[in-house]
């Protein structure tokens, strides 16, 4: 956290270098967060900067309650929320008479993404069964995966409650897990 106040103060004060190095250090995550929501380069990359320019215009309303990360993940999140909103975009699929309650607690299935991607040929069909999932799963996926998020910071930045979370990442896993197995030949 002493990190993200002397980050923050320094781009309050205007210090050289301040804004671009908070841009540097974050653009991973917003671009992970964007692109995994719209999909589209040319959005994503307007996106980001409106996600900047908003984290540049809105810094002196920071507090400190969560880590800069979340919060400038959220502000991306929002930003990449109302872009699928105007383009009438659905955010998740519909889905008829599910039954969540098993889902809830069980989001470690087993499915190891990190494994399924050990193999080139593997990581090739998870990348591609990942983009045919809607942009809620994409986006909780990579922030699970491949920022590392924990599912308490997850719900910070997505306003969603953490079973909600768990519920999607469990049958994101159960979708790719049925289009990678029969691709890989092996259970995933």
């Amino acid at each position: 956290m002493n990190q993200d106040r002397d980050l923050v103060e320094a781009v309050l004060a205007n210090r050289p270098g301040a804004f671009e190095r908070l841009v540097r250090e974050y653009q991973g995550l917003c671009w992970h967060i964007i692109y995994r929501m719209v999909r589209h380069p040319e959005d994503a990359r307007e996106l980001c900067q409106d996600t900047f320019l908003r984290v540049h215009q809105c810094l002196h309303q920071y507090r400190y309650e969560s880590a800069l990360k979340s919060w400038i993940g959220q502000v991306a999140y929002s930003i990449a929320l109302r872009h699928l909103e105007r383009r009438r975009i659905p955010l998740v699929e519909a889905t008829e008479g599910e039954e969540d309650g098993d889902l809830l607690e069980n989001h470690g299935d087993g499915f190891d993404l990190e494994a399924a991607c050990a193999d080139q040929e593997v990581a090739r069909h998870l990348h591609a069964a990942i983009e045919t999932l809607p942009p809620l799963q994409r986006t909780l996926l990579t922030l699970y995966h491949l920022e590392e998020m924990t599912i308490p910071e997850i719900a910070k930045i997505t306003g969603l409650a953490e079973g909600t979370i768990k519920s999607y990442l469990f049958r994101s896993r159960l979708r790719l897990r049925s289009v990678l197995e029969p691709r890989i030949g092996t259970t995933v």
